[in-house]
């Protein structure tokens, strides 16, 4: 029996496959067998239904204290375009996007030289005085260590706060690549991977959801990503804590590596998003993030393994300052015929993935 052969045979029996098996998967040039597998392992656990949600962004600074070589969206104090928002300004954003719908807020920004952890705290309270029916999901392993150093407190004690004050679950941003060697690399002032993992852990022990992200298609390797997705996979077995897995297309246009790096395929997209759905067992949901991938991988994502497009996200900064091409958001008439397009049940749902509204 082949090797590739070995591996329809666990992945049709629900079998976990190994490390050794994804890398085989990312040097193998045969994307239909890969994805009509990724499709079965996604159609086991999701059916027809691709979920979506009609969510807001809400970035509160581009101020930050390190300076990513990937990240095009940092600045420093007094640099053009650098910003921090008012409470004011957060608050009519979060009203505006409850009153159009939104059941989300998706709050991540810089980290700021000069704002003290309270201000994070009023952000979230003042968020839910003025907008009560949205979740929140705020801040990035990143944000949560730097929050601490800043405040001296423990992780537990900063989630602790946060969660008191109206943090309902955490994005999956800041992880990169978990790899060491590869993340001196492109983010060496960022907390280490390993930092990353325990961070996420303590969030899982505080009872919040968190999702995961890889940024992919820079200076790694096949080797470096499923690396990286094996963390993620042995960290799921332990907390059962992650809700979704977001591979994020690097766009090299604005950032420092862009002399070097051409970012990634369409093809190399869609077997990222295939090789993950088959790797990551125990997670429920990949996301294809339409804002890095583009519309219309996005929507052929759905028959390689992907059960999630993210949402609206009105107003997205980080992506579109990287050199995105997409649009800022999509409605969410747009988005249920995205997805209705390409043969799936579209299904809106909150940020815990509970179902609001199933569209025939």
């Amino acid at each position: 029996m082949s090797a590739f052969e070995n591996i329809v045979v666990k992945v049709r029996a629900d079998q976990r496959i190994s490390a050794e098996e994804a890398l085989f998967l990312f040097n193998s040039n045969d994307l239909l067998a890969i994805g009509e597998l990724a499709a079965l392992a996604n159609e086991r656990k999701n059916g027809k239904n691709v979920f979506f949600n009609v969510n807001r962004h809400i970035n509160p600074t581009n101020i930050c204290v390190n300076r990513c070589a990937f990240c095009a969206f940092s600045r420093k104090p007094g640099d053009e375009g650098a910003y921090t928002l008012a409470l004011e300004e957060i608050c009519l954003k979060a009203k505006q996007a409850e009153e159009e719908g939104a059941t989300e807020v998706h709050i991540v920004g810089g980290l700021h030289p000069d704002l003290p952890f309270e201000y994070y705290e009023q952000v979230l309270g003042a968020i839910r005085q003025v907008a009560p029916t949205l979740h929140i999901k705020a801040f990035t392993a990143v944000e949560i260590d730097y929050f601490g150093r800043i405040a001296g407190l423990g992780i537990e004690q900063v989630f602790e706060r946060l969660k008191a004050a109206g943090l309902g679950s955490m994005p999956g941003g800041g992880a990169e690549i978990l790899v060491e060697e590869v993340r001196q690399r492109v983010c060496p002032e960022k907390i280490s991977g390993a930092r990353w993992l325990e961070i996420i852990r303590l969030a899982h022990a505080a009872g919040l959801k968190t999702n995961a992200t890889m940024l992919y298609g820079h200076v790694e390797g096949p080797a470096d990503r499923v690396a990286h997705m094996e963390m993620l996979r042995e960290l799921q077995d332990r907390t059962g804590g992650f809700q979704a897995f977001i591979p994020l297309a690097f766009q090299p246009e604005n950032s420092d590596l862009k002399l070097n790096i051409k970012g990634t395929s369409g093809l190399d997209d869609l077997k990222t998003l295939a090789v993950a759905r088959i790797f990551l067992d125990n997670f429920s949901h990949i996301k294809a993030y339409w804002v890095m991938l583009g519309e219309k991988i996005a929507q052929v994502a759905l028959s390689f393994g992907v059960n999630d497009l993210d949402g609206t996200v009105a107003e997205e900064r980080i992506g579109h300052d990287a050199g995105a091409r997409s649009p800022q958001s999509l409605s969410k008439d747009g988005i249920i015929r995205l997805i209705g397009k390409a043969g799936r049940i579209p299904v809106e749902r909150d940020t815990l993935y509970r179902p609001l509204t199933r569209v025939p």
